[in-house]
């Protein structure tokens, strides 16, 4: 069972790795096309999530909540904000904000299933 849990967890801290590294590096990607410090806004919260990473990696519950708030925010500030003004625009700004929103709801749906795991064992 702790076999289990253990499993579903890594799978979360892995699932946040990856996205924290995807919002750092396509934020920064986006801020050097366009130089504007909006386009900072997710290497922000790429930092705070790979900052969050040990404590899901140890279980604690409160950083893993945290975690899942901050990725919940970036993902309605990516599809509700910048999506919209993206698909006027097209090209690679549109590409970016499409695998940024891709990787914030794999993480979601991640730690969504660790917490019912985890609420059933």
């Amino acid at each position: 069972m702790l076999f289990c849990l253990k499993k579903f967890t890594m799978k979360a801290q892995k699932m946040n790795l990856l996205n924290a590294v995807t919002l750092i590096i396509l934020g920064l990607w986006g801020y050097l096309e366009t130089q504007s410090g909006t386009a900072l806004i997710p290497t922000v919260f790429g930092l705070i999530l790979l900052l969050c990473n040990s404590g899901i990696k140890n279980q604690n519950k409160l950083i893993s909540h945290v975690a899942v708030l901050l990725t919940i925010l970036i993902l309605f500030a990516l599809a509700g904000m910048r999506l919209p003004k993206s698909i006027e625009s097209g090209g690679m700004g549109l590409l970016r904000v499409v695998i940024m929103i891709c990787t914030c709801i794999i993480a979601i749906v991640s730690f969504i299933k660790s917490f019912i795991d985890t609420r059933t064992k």
